[in-house]
């Protein structure tokens, strides 16, 4: 393995969309960003999938009588639940980079271990 590029790892978290992209697509010699941008790379993509979930898990429940919109509203604590999962790996993932470990984040790591097993070895 290259010599970690904590730089390219720690921008990898920093800048969310175009950081990731920009360590897969132009640095890919270098496994540890690379193993840091598929990790920064899992977690945007479920800060974008659970709000979206959530919308279409609350309008499927509010055709429920009664309770439907009382249980899709409050369904909403599971996504503030979830920014806060993703708060706690996105801090961890920057020290992570910076202390030059490659560990995955917690509670969320293991997508990024699965995408970094498919783009990783490419």
């Amino acid at each position: 393995m290259a010599k970690p590029n904590r730089t390219l790892a720690f921008l990898a978290y920093l800048v969310p969309l175009l950081g990731p992209l920009a360590v897969l697509l132009f640095n890919r010699k270098n496994l540890f960003a690379v193993y840091h941008a598929c990790q920064a790379l899992a977690l945007l993509l479920i800060a974008i999938l659970a709000p979206l979930l959530w919308g279409v898990t609350a309008w499927l429940v509010t055709w429920v009588p009664f309770a439907g919109v009382l249980l899709g509203a409050s369904l909403f604590a599971l996504v503030i639940t979830v920014y806060i999962a993703i708060l706690i790996a996105w801090v961890a993932g920057l020290v992570n980079s910076l202390r030059g470990q490659i560990q995955p984040v917690p509670i969320l790591g293991g997508w990024g271990d699965q995408l970094y097993a498919r783009l990783g070895s490419s």
